[in-house]
């Protein structure tokens, strides 16, 4: 059986004249934090989410959280790093938005979140109305990408987008017009593609903002390895070197910097 560690978020406060506690904790507001953990403990492919167990319990209001330990390390070194650093401007935007969302929390309802894990007690990280869990202003451009995956779903009834599973960026929602779905000739789901895409990057960290994705077109892409393909060229490339004897002064003489 595979170890099991916890994450703990205490949200102490109060609601009116009363303590907060889980009985005047309401349901909305545990969506909220059940929905923001979900994207902190697996932030990029769903298909390799941890499974994630969950309790609430007194001592104001405790969202207990169990799951992998491995996950839980993971949690935890970020936790001590965004401590260290006092600040989440390194972090991914899907994760870098969890902290946000609890800062915004903790300035609204005069909250004070408390963040740790089973791991250790040196990384717990305290959210209140005196924090700044807050990016610096970002400044994003337009940019066109090209991603590759396989297309795992597309359509939808209201607005329709294309779900690609990448190996660099786990599952992304791209989005496009139905009439572009309802005039491609073939059936892509589960086969692999290129999209090629237009949306926001940021120009401090480079990152994509991938809520921001539009399709422009997909590619025919096929990733086989095809072994006697690539050992012909290796062959014709053979006879460009006969006779060279010294790479590196073969290189500087093509290069123009031989004697």
């Amino acid at each position: 059986m595979e170890k099991a560690g916890q994450v703990q978020i205490t949200i102490k406060g109060r609601k009116g004249n009363f303590d907060l506690n889980p009985e005047n904790y309401d349901i909305k507001e545990i969506i909220e934090v059940l929905q923001n953990v979900d994207h902190l403990l697996s932030p990029n492919s769903k298909k390799l989410r941890p499974i994630i167990s969950y309790d609430i319990a007194d001592g104001s209001v405790k969202h207990i959280f169990k799951t992998t330990l491995q996950t839980v390390i993971v949690l935890n070194a970020l936790l001590m790093q965004i401590k260290t650093d006092d600040s989440i401007d390194f972090l991914e935007p899907q994760t870098a938005q969890v902290f946000e969302f609890f800062q915004q929390e903790a300035q609204k309802n005069n909250f004070e979140y408390e963040i740790k894990t089973s791991i250790s007690d040196e990384s717990t990280i305290i959210i209140n109305s005196d924090t700044h869990f807050i990016r610096s202003e970002e400044v994003w451009v337009d940019a066109e990408f090209y991603f590759y995956g396989k297309i795992v779903d597309w359509g939808g009834k209201g607005k329709a987008n294309i779900h690609l599973d990448t190996k660099e960026y786990g599952t992304l929602t791209i989005d496009v017009s139905k009439e572009f779905i309802t005039n491609y000739e073939h059936n892509p789901i589960y086969k692999p593609y290129g999209i090629r895409a237009k949306g926001k990057q940021s120009i401090k960290s480079a990152d994509l903002d991938k809520k921001s994705l539009v399709l422009i077109d997909i590619i025919d892409y096929n990733p086989s390895f095809k072994e006697d393909y690539l050992n012909s060229l290796i062959n014709k490339a053979k006879k460009s070197w006969a006779g060279v004897t010294d790479a590196d002064e073969w290189l500087q003489n093509v290069r123009g910097y031989g004697a």
